[in-house]
This record gives C-alpha cells, structure tokens and sequence, in this order.
C-alpha cells in the first residue's frame, strides 16, 4: 500500500469532509437515482484524467451511460447476462492487465441482481472484487440503488468496502451522510453534509436544528414501503409469482424459467411447452438458497411432466418424486466464503487449469457451509427422515443437448441415519464431495476438450430419496437401470433400433451405469426384451450380475454384496423373478459333493429375466421413451429403478433424463471389396459411433499374452503408458487403439484400466478377446464410459470371438516398426506388449455401415 496515499476526488469540499479518498479505497455511492451516483463518477474522471491517471470506466448495464468517451478515459464493456463467473473472471483479468494504482468506476451494480436474478450473486461480486482492487492501490467507485437490495446484502458491502456514503438530493441540493469511512475519524465526518451542485466545494455538516430536520424528512420522503427488504430479490420474484400464479401468461413462466432452470434453450422451450407457473413456483418451493436446479434435475422434471401431460395413465405407474435442489448460487457462495475464488481465478488460468484444481479441490472439501445454508439443510432432513437419499451433481451444462458430462461428476449416497447432527455432517461431506468434482481430471480434461474450460459452470444439486425395499438390513430397489429411446448397438439382425434397449441390474443402479469388475449387466432390446447373444447355460453364468450394490443399513454405507451373501436375506417371490440357477453346474456339483453331508451350494447368477418377461414393464419403458423422443425431437436417454410386489404390481421412478448422444444417424457408407489378405478385421455388428469412413495415421496395438504374463502391479503402467501416448498424439492425427479385454474397467485383470482422459485423443477404440486369460469385450453402451465415447466422436469394436467376427489378423501390422520408444523413450522395457505404428501413408483405413451393420478395417 502507497503508505494511503491521499488523491483528489474533483470535488474539494468532499475530500474535506472524507479527509480525502486514499489509494486502496472502494467507494459505495449509494442513490436513490443513477443521476446522483454520475454527478461524482464524472468529478472523479475529469479529476484522474487531469492527473494523468489510468482511470477505466467499467460499462456493463442498461442505464445510461455515466461517463461519454473522451480522451484520457479507457472504456471496457462486459456483458453480465453471460454469468456472474464470466463477468467476474472478466473484471478481474481487466484489473490485472490495468495493474496498480488505476482508478475505476462502475455502472451500478444493482442491475447484476436482474442480471443473475439475486441480491447474493451481486453480493458475491462485490466481496471477491473489492478486495482485489484493494491489494493493488487502486480507487473504485460502485453504486447502488436504494432499497432495491437486501439488508444482508447491503451488510455484506459495508462490511468489505472502506467508504460507503448515502446520497439524497433536492433540487440543486445534494446530501451526503457517510456510513462507513475507513481508518479515518473527525467529529463531523459521520454526520449528514449538503452542499449545492452549483457550488460543490460549499459543503455545510448539518449538525442539528433546522437544517437536520429537513434532511431527516427528506430522508421519509425517498423511503417506499419496505417490508420485503429483508428478503432477497429472489425471494421477492416468487413472493409475487405466486400471488399472481393463477393469472401468469407465456411470458410470467419464461420470467420464472429463466432465474430457475439451466442454460439449453432447446430444454428451456420444451419447459415452457409443458409447465404452468405453478408448476414452477413448486420446483422453486423446494430449492435451497437461489440460483438456477441445473440440467440433470431440470430434464428429470421435464421428462415426468411430458408423461403426465401426454399420458396420465403411464404415469401412474411412477412412484412421485420428492426432490429437492441446491441452487446452483450456493456453490458460488461457498467458494466465496471459503476464501476460494482466487484458486478459482487461477484455475481459469491454461497454465493452471490442472495444478490449481487439485488445490482448489482440497480447499473445497475442507468448507464450511453458512448458518443459513446450513439450517435449510437441517430442515430438509428432518423431512426425509431416516429414508436414505442419494445427493447428485445438477450442473448448468449437464445433461444438455449440448453436453451430456455423463459420469464426469460425483453422486453420493448418504444413508441418513443417527441424530439429525450426525445426518447433517453426512449430508454436508457429501456435497462437499460433488462439488469437489468439479475439479476431478475426467471432468476438467471433458471441459477442455469440449471447449468449455473458461465457462461459467456452476453446480447446482439435486437431492433424491433412494427409490427402495428394505431386505433385512439392505436397502435397495427391485431393480435399476438406463434405458435408450434409439439403440445404435445393432447386435443382431432383428434388433430395430428404434425400438430402444435398456441396460438393467439387480439392486442399486450404479452397476448399470459403469463397467465393473467381473460382472455384467443385462443388456436388451425393447423391441425384443428375451434376445441374448448368450445360449448356453454357463455363458449365462459366466456373463452377467454376481455383485449386487445396496445400502448397508446396519454398518451405514454403500457396499456391494455377492448374491450369495444376498440371497438367504431376500423373500422367495422376488428372487423367483430376479435370480437364476446354472442347474447344469449344480448337478455337476451335487455329484462332487454326494459324499458330503448338506444340501451342495447353489450357484446362483442375474439377468433380470424374470422381470424382462413381463410385456407391461418393458412395453412401459418403451413408450416412455418414445413419448419423450417425441417431444425432444431427438433420442434420449432415461434412468429408472422399478419396485414391484409379490402380486405383480410394480412402480417406475424416473430419476434422470436428457438428450441421447448418438452417432452417424442415419448414415450410409459403401464399404470397397478387399482381399482377405489386404484384411486387419471385419465385423458384423458389435460396433459403436458410426458411420465411419477413416484413413489411420497411428495405431496402438497392446499383445494381449504380454499383457496377461505381466504382474499384477504393472498392469497398471500399460493404462498410464497409453496416457503419454494419448497426449502425444493430440494433433491432428486419426489415431486406432486395440486392447485385451475390457477399455475403462476398474479391474487390470479384466482388461486396461484407462480414464477417459487417457484416452481422449484417440479415435478407433477396439476391443480384442483372449481366451487363455478370460479377457472378453463386453457390450457395455449405455455405461458412462461409452457415452464418453459416443459423445467425443470416439469409432468403438468388440471384435468376439464367434460369428460377428468374420476376420481378425492380429498380426497384421507385425511386419511394421514398433515406434513406441521414440515416443515414449521411457518406455523400452514394454516394446513387446506395446506396439505403436505409423500407417499414414499405407492406406489403412475403417470403413463402417450403420444400416448394415457390416464393418471392415484394411488396406
């Protein structure tokens, strides 16, 4: 700091009164009128540019301009529709270019609280950017209207800015009463002042008598009727919402769409197409703080309200949802008040984006929430109970026409038993988590590629009751699964794509949605649920749900529990529909163990058949989605978990929907005859993302034998090794990998372990079979993972063994020098499991049809 140095503020009279305005102050004029607050950021101008200051004025709102053009004076316009973090990264990037000792004046900033629909946003503005200006000697002006804002958002403002004046005005008369003046003191200085605009070095301290009765009636006269001032704009909005929700048109339910749901145009229409002001005024009844619910809960809300609408004897089969959102303006105000929006700021940085994450997101799990945070979440756990709720990320992009971010970011159970306190710090650690998230590789390195790393992404949370039966100590639902309005893996010749598939497992619907270790899940079409490319009673076994996710009621945790364990606990008439018996492995068993005494073990496995046999629940799944399809105009994508009885019935709750990310849509590719010698590998069906029509620069080609003979704890450094090859190959190269098993498991031993973000660059994902080590391909679309490589234009192969490979010469690249070590020279003691080559140049290019389903990679 300048020692204070002191500075003229073009008004003599007021720098008498204030003891002038020193460097490091910020300013709050506080007006009744913007014409009050320009008569001194005009004086200060015309002052700094006399002084040959760097002087900025800072223009963003719809009022009047304070301050024309003219020499001397740097004018800067921002945009604040786009998002208080877009504004404010903004700003800041303008003061750190301008450096120290400049001088700014803003327009007022009570046109952000229309902009961002709350007083909190801008007083989150306020509190991240005053001090900022503080640290580099700078002087700023701000101002705000009066009685436009909260009383704890005007509390905020003096409580972090050093000056703050209230400013009343008669005729030619103006009246100056400081509130706050920092580190200075006179016996006079917080007393009311007037002094003519024509005279504005005429300042008289009104001290009583007279004079002092007339400001305080002045005073009476500027105040409205201010009963609602306590309540944030917010809070106002709705309070006359829904006085007049009966009356609302059109435009009344945009007002409302607008502050409450995401930022996708495309959902926001079909939310105006299907909600009442009413309806909207419900979703806002049961929010946290203010801000926006994000898209996940907006397209779950979405989605329910276009089957009602459309069909009120479908939805009768729903189990009603009591969600309740997290707006997205308490993160924000989370980051702010846990001293993490510099972090925030540096992280926006390119040569920051990674390392300052991982700080960032060891600061946010480390937060404190507020007092009144903190107390709304009390009172919507005294609501749930002790039922278990899941706390799910709702971010502005996710699930949007645009971005999907499937699995990019946290969802965590709490199982929500114990004291309310004990509940409360369940609850908080688990927000903490998702917001955390945000900072996750998988999720920043999503961002990046997508273009979206300097976005204004703000997470919202939505809040659901886990959908459920309680089985002696184990909480979960019948079943749960996703389900896809368009299936673009045509595994079968009478599969009809448009009929839709599910993805659908025994317990918790976290195994559908990821590809886990050792276990399937059953994957069918709708427009023929029994179809299965399995036909013999041990590849049933073999291939699908051993491992059941559920809540653990007793030790208050999510935990995964083989059927075995599961089975004794759950009631004969579920399992009769839920579980399976390999009779042919029992037998065999049985005649083993006949010698023994007791009943031999029942080897017990899941396909959801029994449940897939019933017309009424796949016929329902079906026409929900195609409903949806219909009014999106575009496939989409569900989540459901479904509870039924002993008798038959059985309830759905749809807890996600969005726009599907399909690939080649209806496109048609003429496929060249090759020689079969000429030939890498051609299938039939197996295959996602296309069409394709791809000439190969790179291919990456891992020796499953090699990889298999390797130790366990190296297995691991092939994942990571495929990374460095990943970010190598960032350029513009079309760039094939081949792997044993299974891409993206969590387990080295089914296949290569990568993330998402080991693998982003890379276009030709294939999946190769080795029987000797039991690595298998798995028909996994619908898992998170795929819908990564869906949506990032990623070509995927499960080349089987069986008769949708028609050929597969693994060593058809053999001839070709292995390039790995002049890639990766680290990397020489894997130069026989990892062969990398160049084919650009040889004509090795995929080729693959959608409508026939046939697909060839050769020369």
């Amino acid at each position: 700091m300048a020692a204070f140095e002191k500075i003229k503020s073009g008004i003599s009279g007021l720098d008498g009164v204030l003891d002038s305005i020193r460097l490091g102050d910020n300013v709050v004029w506080q007006v009744s009128d913007i014409k009050q607050y320009m008569f001194f950021a005009q004086s200060l101008a015309r002052q700094a540019i006399k002084d040959k200051r760097c002087i900025i004025y800072i223009r963003f709102a719809q009022h009047k301009p304070l301050l024309n053009p003219q020499p001397g004076l740097l004018i800067e316009k921002l945009d604040a529709g786009k998002g208080f973090e877009s504004f404010t990264v903004a700003v800041h990037a303008i003061i750190k270019k301008r450096g120290r000792q400049a001088f700014y004046i803003f327009d007022s900033i009570s046109e952000l609280q229309a902009a961002w629909s709350a007083d909190l946003m801008m007083g989150n503005f306020f509190v991240v950017t005053c001090p900022y200006l503080f640290e580099l000697d700078t002087v700023a002006y701000f101002g705000i209207i009066r009685e436009r804002h909260s009383f704890d958002t005007i509390a905020r403002i003096r409580e972090t800015t050093q000056i703050l004046i209230d400013v009343y005005s008669e005729k030619d008369e103006i009246y100056l009463h400081p509130l706050k003046v920092w580190k200075r003191y006179s016996n006079t200085m917080f007393l009311p002042h007037r002094f003519d605009k024509n005279n504005p070095d005429n300042f008289k301290t009104l001290s009583g008598g007279l004079d002092t009765s007339r400001f305080y009636s002045i005073i009476e006269s500027n105040k409205s009727i201010a009963d609602e001032q306590n309540l944030d704009n917010w809070d106002r909005f709705f309070l006359h919402a829904k006085l007049n929700a009966g009356t609302s048109g059109r435009q009344d339910v945009a007002d409302i769409c607008e502050r409450l749901l995401g930022a996708d145009k495309k959902l926001n229409c079909l939310i105006l197409d299907n909600f009442t002001a009413r309806d909207l005024i419900a979703v806002k009844e049961r929010m946290i703080g203010s801000g926006k619910i994000g898209g996940k809960a907006a397209g779950m809300l979405l989605a329910r309200k276009i089957i009602e609408n459309t069909n009120p004897g479908l939805s009768s089969i729903f189990e009603p949802h009591d969600s309740f959102y997290i707006g997205s303006d308490v993160y924000y105000t989370y980051l702010v008040q846990n001293d993490c929006w510099k972090l925030r700021l540096l992280q926006k940085d390119q040569d920051n984006y990674f390392p300052a994450a991982k700080l960032l997101k060891e600061k946010i799990l480390a937060g404190i929430f507020p007092d009144n945070t903190r107390e709304q979440f009390r009172r919507m756990l005294e609501y749930y109970g002790q039922n278990p709720i899941i706390v799910r990320s709702s971010s502005l992009l996710e699930d949007s026409f645009a971005n999907a971010f499937a699995g990019k970011y946290e969802s965590v159970f709490c199982i929500n038993s114990g004291s309310l306190n004990e509940r409360l710090e369940e609850f908080e650690k688990a927000v903490k988590q998702v917001y955390a998230s945000t900072m996750d590789k998988s999720a920043l390195e999503y961002r990046f590629k997508r273009g979206l790393s300097k976005s204004d992404e703000q997470m919202a949370i939505l809040v659901q009751r886990v959908s459920g039966l309680n089985f002696s100590g184990i909480f979960m639902p019948c079943a749960a699964g996703v389900g896809y309005s368009y299936n673009s893996y045509k595994w079968h010749k009478d599969i009809d794509p448009a009929a839709g598939m599910i993805r659908i497992v025994m317990g918790l619907g976290t195994r559908a949605v990821e590809r886990t270790e050792g276990d399937y899940p059953r994957i069918a079409s709708l427009a023929n649920p029994q179809l299965t490319t399995l036909t013999s009673s041990s590849e049933k076994s073999q291939y699908s749900q051993h491992i059941i996710d559920v809540l653990d009621l007793g030790k208050k945790s999510f935990a995964q529990v083989s059927l075995y364990e599961l089975s004794p606990k759950l009631p004969l008439w579920y399992k009769r529909v839920m579980i399976e018996h390999d009779r042919e492995a029992e037998r065999i068993l049985e005649k083993q163990d006949n010698k023994k005494a007791g009943k031999p073990a029942e080897i017990i496995y899941s396909t959801c058949d029994g449940l897939l046999k019933i017309p009424r629940f796949t016929d329902s799944l079906k026409q929900i989605m195609a409903i949806i399809q219909k009014h999106y105009e575009y496939p989409v994508d569900i989540e459901f978990t479904c509870n039924f009885t002993e008798q038959g019935d059985f309830l759905l709750n749809l807890l996600q929907c969005r726009p599907l990310q399909v690939g080649g849509f209806g496109a048609e590719i003429k496929i060249p005859c090759l020689d079969d010698k000429n030939i890498f590998f051609e299938l039939s069906g197996a295959t996602m993302g296309g069409p394709v029509k791809r000439e190969i620069d790179k291919v990456i080609q891992i020796d499953p034998a090699g990889y298999f003979s390797l130790a366990y704890r190296q297995k691991s450094n092939i994942a990571r090794i495929i990374g460095k090859l990943n970010q190598h190959f960032r350029q513009k190269n079309t760039v094939m990998l081949l792997v044993p098993g299974r891409i993206g498991t969590t387990s080295p031993e089914t296949g290569i372990s990568v993330t998402f973000a080991e693998i982003s660059n890379i276009n030709i994902i294939c999946e190769v079979p080795y029987r000797e080590a039991g690595y298998m391909p798995e028909l996994s679309f619908g898992s998170h993972f795929f819908n990564d490589l869906i949506e990032a234009g990623v070509f995927y192969a499960g080349i089987f063994e069986g008769k949708s490979t028609k050929i597969y010469n693994a060593g058809f690249l053999g001839n070709m020098k292995n390039i790995l070590v002049e890639r990766c020279s680290d990397c020489s003691q894997y130069q026989d499991i990892i062969k990398v080559y160049d084919t650009s140049g040889t004509g090795l290019s995929i080729y693959s049809d959608l409508i026939s389903g046939r697909t060839v990679c050769g020369i």
